[in-house]
């Protein structure tokens, strides 16, 4: 009886430290690293900036320095194709891959891509997050092939299960950041 109680008031104790803690260890798991970078290029590129962050913690965790299998670079996973193209289309002459690595050049191409995204296909943030994930070439052949239009209840029509889940982790992590940080 004893130990039930000692039990039940370490319960009570540590739901009340956890309801009172909550934004703070909301904010420890979900960061919002290189905020100013971040917050000027979603600005200039007409994006929510919670909506890069947590496509930042999806892509990279805020790993500058994260490669991932496919060869894609930096905290947006840029691959490096995409890099000089985004380069090249911008009028940027002195682009190498290895600058991607910089969280600044890494945040200003990746959200000059998203824009790019947006436009292509109507700020609908389904269709923008399978064209990031599977390339946009895969996603206007499913809006053809009816697979997709961008609601969210279509997601689970989309051909590949990475980006089915894909879309799912970054809409979730931008829920969490909108709670936490506006």
């Amino acid at each position: 009886m004893l130990i039930r109680r000692i039990l039940y008031i370490f319960v009570l104790i540590a739901v009340f430290l956890l309801a009172f803690n909550i934004e703070k260890i909301g904010k420890k798991l979900y960061p919002y690293h290189y905020h100013n970078i971040i917050t000027h290029q979603a600005a200039i590129h007409n994006l929510d900036p919670l909506f890069v962050a947590a496509l930042i913690k999806t892509e990279s965790d805020f790993n500058p320095k994260a490669i991932s299998d496919a060869g894609a670079i930096g905290l947006l996973q840029i691959m490096p194709d995409t890099g000089k193209w985004i380069a090249k289309t911008r009028g940027i002459n002195d682009f190498t891959p290895e600058k991607l690595y910089h969280p600044s050049t890494n945040i200003e191409m990746g959200t000059w891509y998203l824009s790019d995204l947006n436009k292509e296909f109507n700020n609908n943030k389904i269709l923008v997050l399978a064209a990031y994930n599977a390339g946009r070439g895969n996603v206007t052949k499913w809006i053809k092939d009816k697979n997709l239009n961008g609601e969210i209840n279509e997601i689970n029509q989309i051909p590949f299960p990475e980006t089915r889940h894909y879309i799912r982790k970054v809409l979730f992590n931008y829920q969490i950041y909108r709670y936490l940080y506006e």
